[in-house]
């Protein structure tokens, strides 16, 4: 098991842990050193065990803040989900009936008598030249 040194609140500390977990060791002692220099700070030299507590539930504050917040936002994936669902599992919409009004027969006769007019005066101005 391997030993690992870690500093906290200026203090050394030498831990042990199980093989290939020191990366989160030192990422835990990192987070706990930074909320112990915040104690420092603040109020100044505390006894170590004082230090180490208040700075702990200080982190303890934020993971239940954290935890708080990821169970609404599961509450919220969940109730997004059962939507999708529910559409999903709905028939797909009546297509829209779009209806083209139909030019009269007799606007097509007229404009087709019309075209036969012009084509007619066409032929007659070119026979001419």
């Amino acid at each position: 098991m391997p030993q690992v040194e870690i500093a906290i609140g200026g203090r050394t500390f030498e831990v042990a842990c199980q093989e290939g977990e020191e990366h989160f060791l030192h990422s835990a002692a990192a987070m706990l050193d930074t909320e112990a220099a915040h104690l420092a700070d603040q109020i100044g030299r505390v006894p170590e065990a004082r230090m180490l507590l208040m700075a702990g539930l200080m982190l303890a504050d934020k993971t239940a803040g954290l935890e708080d917040r990821v169970r609404e936002l599961e509450t919220e994936a969940a109730k997004i989900r059962a939507d999708m669902e529910t559409m999903e599992s709905q028939p797909a919409p009546e297509p829209m009936r779009v209806e083209v009004p139909v030019v009269p027969t007799a606007v097509t006769d007229a404009l087709a008598e019309i075209a036969a007019r012009a084509e007619a005066l066409a032929d007659q101005v070119e026979a001419r030249q």
